[in-house]
């Protein structure tokens, strides 16, 4: 009897008009990353149907389980919708299994089916009860969730299944600019945008000799664990050695991280321009550093009219260090390289800093010269599963 991976879209099935647009870019997100497998992958606008080889299962599972825009999948024996072929099949599927207690419950798509559900659930429950001792019925909370689905050609036999990533396929939205650092909540972020369906680019500022190029490693490292999510995400270096020494030598050692932010903010609207972005996306949390206060995000926020987007925002720092773990990240944001954010912190950072004094302090020193430096010397590299870049380093 042919199987089937059969999945459900949840979410997606919200959209009404563009609906077929999600569809397609979760399909075209499949076939992507299950390139090289023996499958084959067909679609409705109910489900989404992969054909595929037993000894592969392991390792498609493990593509499908980092695939957003799923929201169940379930392995799915594949038999003729007639009543005769459904009955005589569902006892050979079902006496594969172990079990005390079940529930069948039937989804009569075609409606030219002549059985309704409740019916059919009764025949194929009564059938089951007739031919195999020691089972029971339990319709609140059965070891074995018996799911039919009837559809014009075929009928669909499955159990219990598999929770996906839910969300919204990646690509589903337009490209935004993360701001990754080598820290936890970064990458967090970028996770949690990728599910909303948005296209990622990463930018990376480093300040050699101050940070070190295992700093540097440490954010290819975090790329590519994203990449798990996605087909490919470009990552931008940019050199901010020389901002960041003139911020310290001539601005208030209070003001540093906010001046130093303003200038992050300025670069990063110049590379959304640049790369056809529309959005900047980081890790910031309310109140977690001096730069997140509310105050603070108010007055740094101030240099660019591209929208931000916060996702680990209103997130505790254990709620976040949960989804780090989750996704595997969060080995590799505790190594001990540290980045520009954190090597330079002043010993009192402002809390509440005030805009006017943030203004003046910046115009200390020729910061516009040194951001189109910065944006020339643009250090881009595309990062995806397999690539390495031991010249970088």
């Amino acid at each position: 009897m042919n199987r089937v991976i059969l999945i459900k879209y949840g979410e997606l099935t919200t959209k009404k008009g563009n609906r077929n647009f999600f569809i397609n870019t979760l399909f075209k997100n499949l076939k992507k990353k299950l390139v090289g497998f023996s499958v084959n992958i067909s679609k409705d606008r109910a489900r989404m149907y992969i054909e595929f080889e037993d000894r592969e299962f392991a390792e498609i599972k493990n593509i499908i389980d980092k695939i957003f825009g799923i929201h169940m999948y379930h392995i799915a024996y594949i038999v003729s919708s007639s009543l005769e072929e459904i009955k005589k099949n569902i006892l050979e599927i079902v006496k594969k299994e172990s079990f005390s207690t079940f529930k069948v419950e039937t989804k009569r798509c075609d409606k030219n089916f002549d059985i309704h559900s409740q019916e059919m659930n009764k025949i194929l429950g009564g059938m089951i009860l007739k031919n195999m001792a020691n089972v029971s019925v339990d319709v609140h909370n059965p070891e074995l969730f018996i799911h039919v689905e009837i559809r014009e050609k075929n009928t669909y036999i499955y159990f219990n299944g598999f929770k996906g990533s839910g969300g919204y396929p990646v690509g589903s939205q337009a490209r935004g600019m993360l701001m990754l650092s080598g820290g936890i909540d970064s990458p967090v972020a970028g996770y949690l945008a990728m599910k909303r369906g948005i296209s990622l680019d990463a930018v990376y500022f480093e300040a050699i000799p101050h940070t070190s190029l295992n700093a540097r490693q440490k954010v290819i490292d975090l790329t590519k664990k994203l990449v798990k999510y996605c087909d490919s995400i470009n990552l931008h270096i940019v050199n901010f050695t020389p901002i960041q020494e003139a911020i310290y030598k001539n601005c208030r050692g209070d003001y540093c991280i906010t001046i130093m932010r303003r200038m992050m903010y300025r670069i990063m609207e110049k590379i959304v321009n640049m790369h056809k972005g529309y959005v900047i996306i980081n890790g910031e949390s309310i109140g977690q550093v001096a730069s997140q206060t509310l105050t603070s995000m108010k007055v740094i926020n101030q240099v660019t009219n591209i929208p931000v987007i916060r996702p680990v925002a209103c997130l505790d720092k254990l709620e976040i260090i949960d989804i780090a773990r989750k996704i595997d990240t969060y080995d590799i944001s505790i190594l001990p390289f540290e980045d520009c954010c954190t090597v330079f912190v002043p010993k009192h950072p402002i809390i509440n800093p005030k805009l006017e004094v943030a203004l003046a302090e910046e115009n200390k020193f020729n910061y516009e010269e040194m951001i189109d430096t910065c944006l020339r010397e643009l250090n881009t590299i595309k990062v995806s599963d397999t690539n390495e870049f031991e010249d970088l380093l």
